[in-house]
């Protein structure tokens, strides 16, 4: 009896593993593939008026460093429009002194009130209708565009039926394990919400990188049932609104935006907790494709040293897991290229592993902070 338990279970481990072989290597090759393959078509001249939206917090720093890139884009009609949201830094003082500068710059100020406690849906709302022109591109005062035809890039994007353009916004190349982990966690999220935009599945984007038009957002009364919600003002709007017919990605090099990475574990985990805190208001198709994921690439990696203790099918299992693990490699690599985060690829083996287990940590964050007040700086 205790012969055939032990085979039973075996057996259904071997059914489960195989089944998480199967999706694993799904995702890749449906979603995840489509970064690293990923070739700039948009071939429009267009020549359509951009605002360009900043909202910042006590951002006098990166402002003074970042803001001349996005003042100084080689793009022959836009306007940037910085929110100043109760800053009490010398953000004023720095935008002043831009505004000497730069006759493109406008600035909106929004002064404290003891009274009033506000996410940066607010400050981003207020910037939206300040802006003056059809197609806005988000970024943060954090953030710097690669090139000088960043804003071109995205336009190029549009078409008459595009209303967003999904970008990459990934990290600063810093020394140190974390700072490649942050970066290959962008990196593996971008691939994931531009493969299934691409696959007609648009789910999130990222404010530091993300354009649409302003007629959507006014006519859909802006943020609309999220709107008060502490965060999501980029990946639940993206979520609520955006089709496979009116959505689009550009992930070629001059689009790319870069911002300053969480310096330690702790500001890390704040990040990622305030990210992940508006998952369960996505659409359900999306919560289930985005779970599966994980759990079937916790079971395959589990199962796989479980099994090599439990059975002797080690060339089987060795075959297996050595076409997991090349195709992942290789698509990783793909994207890694593309998205020019080429020396993540020896540590991507090891991050594979322990994202999942990552995340699950952020994840019980977010249960047990439920009620919690996000910074959204």
């Amino acid at each position: 009896m205790l012969e055939l338990q032990i085979t039973t279970t075996v057996y259904v481990m071997l059914v489960v593993f195989s089944v998480s072989v199967l999706v694993q290597l799904l995702y890749y090759l449906i979603f995840y593939l489509r970064a690293g393959t990923y070739r700039n078509k948009n071939k429009n001249m267009k020549t359509e008026s951009v605002s360009v939206i900043i909202c910042a917090r006590n951002e006098a720093e990166n402002l003074e460093v970042f803001l001349p890139s996005v003042l100084e884009q080689n793009y022959h009609d836009f306007e940037v429009i910085v929110v100043d949201d109760c800053s009490d830094d010398d953000t004023e003082d720095i935008l002043e002194k831009y505004l000497k500068q730069y006759d493109n710059l406008k600035v909106t100020k929004i002064h404290k009130e003891s009274s009033l406690n506000h996410s940066k849906k607010m400050a981003l709302f207020l910037g939206i209708k300040a802006a003056q022109n059809e197609l806005l591109l988000l970024t943060d005062a954090d953030c710097q565009p690669v090139t000088k035809d960043w804003i071109s890039s995205f336009v190029s994007s549009f078409s008459d039926s595009a209303d967003f353009v999904l970008g990459y916004g990934g990290y600063l190349k810093e020394k140190g394990l974390l700072n490649k982990y942050i970066r290959y966690d962008s990196m593996f999220i971008a691939m994931q919400y531009a493969g299934m935009a691409m696959a007609g599945l648009p789910y999130m984007g990222v404010g530091r990188n993300l354009a649409y038009r302003k007629s959507v957002f006014m006519e859909n009364k802006g943020f609309g049932p999220n709107l008060s919600l502490q965060s999501g003002d980029d990946d639940l709007f993206v979520n609520m609104l955006a089709n496979k017919k009116n959505t689009t990605v550009n992930l070629a090099p001059e689009s790319f935006t870069r911002s300053i990475p969480s310096k330690t574990w702790k500001e890390f985990q704040k990040q990622k907790t305030r990210h992940l805190s508006t998952a369960s208001h996505y659409r359900n198709l999306t919560k289930i494709i985005l779970t599966a994921e994980p759990v079937t690439r916790l079971l395959f990696y589990s199962l796989l040293v479980i099994l090599l203790f439990l059975t002797k099918f080690y060339i089987i299992l060795g075959i297996t897991t050595a076409v997991v693990i090349i195709t992942k490699m290789t698509i990783l690599a793909l994207a890694q290229k593309n998205l020019n985060e080429k020396d993540l690829l020896v540590f991507s083996l090891l991050f594979d592993i322990i994202s999942p287990f990552v995340n699950v940590y952020f994840l019980l964050n977010v249960a047990f902070k439920r009620h919690q007040y996000y910074e959204w700086k």
